[in-house]
């Protein structure tokens, strides 16, 4: 933060993003489309942050507005998209301004050679203080699946435990220490699309955090119960896992001891986000080394 004449601190101004809503037309003739992603980027320094559907209920969304939709090309999608991103020159290291990041001719080039049922919508612009943060907030609204309006105390999905843990490692200034939507092929098999949510290097380990949404869908501890085996497997380093819970697992609970004992039986720390800045509190050292 900034500090004037008078001594009051305030917020650093904001940044001039850009950003595309990616949808799914299946059906081209009909012109009926669905969101499945948002793009979001800093035209001055070519930063920027993708966010697609992962989770199964979006994915089934997708499937109950569209019975004949292409699931397989749903899931490969976001490495087709960072793929080409990636091979561009936007965003490279010594790019040296604006006018290396052709951010237009991307996307030009996406709507010519991609499938035709992806389409991107009009740019548009929007003030924000953190790409991540506004990628989550525009993800949310335009993208996400539906909700109704939850009741005080309701546990919340995937998504809201995410924005939980960017809070809390942002508070402990640490999340310029965490790599985030961590790819899983490199520890189990080409085209996997699965990710973990978080990353981070401490003492010659490598740690890695995920979301869970106990209440909303237990079932995914044994998704990650897999791809924690791989990782743990095939990693050339020492590894330690954590999953972020909605709620506290008892074991009194069937389903709680389900996820429980699945977790624990391959290592993984589980961490109720009620005890989330704790459990931060005693990493943040280490990482700060």
């Amino acid at each position: 933060m900034l500090e004037t004449m008078e001594g009051v601190r305030r917020q650093p101004p904001e940044q001039a993003l850009a950003y595309h809503i990616l949808r799914y037309v299946p059906d081209l003739v009909r012109d009926e489309w669905v969101n499945i992603g948002v793009l979001v980027f800093n035209p001055e320094t070519g930063e920027r942050r993708l966010r697609l559907i992962e989770e199964q209920d979006e994915y089934n969304r997708v499937r109950r507005l569209h019975p004949w939709s292409d699931e397989a090309l749903l899931r490969a999608l976001r490495d087709e998209l960072e793929s080409r991103l990636d091979s561009g020159s936007v965003g490279k290291p010594g790019g040296g301004g604006a006018s290396e990041i052709p951010w237009q001719k991307v996307l030009s080039k996406w709507e010519e050679t991609l499938s035709n049922a992806l389409q991107i919508a009009p740019q548009k612009g929007v003030l924000a203080d953190d790409l991540d943060v506004e990628v989550e907030r525009l993800y949310a609204d335009h993208v996400a699946v539906p909700r109704r309006s939850a009741r005080p105390g309701l546990p919340s999905g995937r998504a809201g435990i995410r924005a939980y843990c960017a809070q809390v490692f942002r508070q402990a200034r640490i999340w310029d220490r965490i790599e985030k939507s961590v790819r899983v092929a490199d520890f189990t098999f080409p085209g996997d699309p699965a990710r973990l949510d978080y990353s981070y290097r401490r003492n010659g380990t490598r740690g890695f955090v995920h979301t869970l949404s106990v209440t909303r869908a237990p079932q995914d501890a044994k998704s990650l119960s897999y791809n924690v085996k791989h990782i743990a497997e095939k990693a050339r380093y020492r590894t330690e896992f954590a999953a972020v819970t909605d709620v506290p697992l008892l074991r009194d609970n069937d389903r709680h001891r389900f996820v429980l004992d699945t977790l624990r039986e391959v290592g993984v720390e589980p961490v109720p986000m009620e005890g989330l800045a704790v459990w931060v509190a005693k990493l943040r050292p280490s990482l700060l080394q």
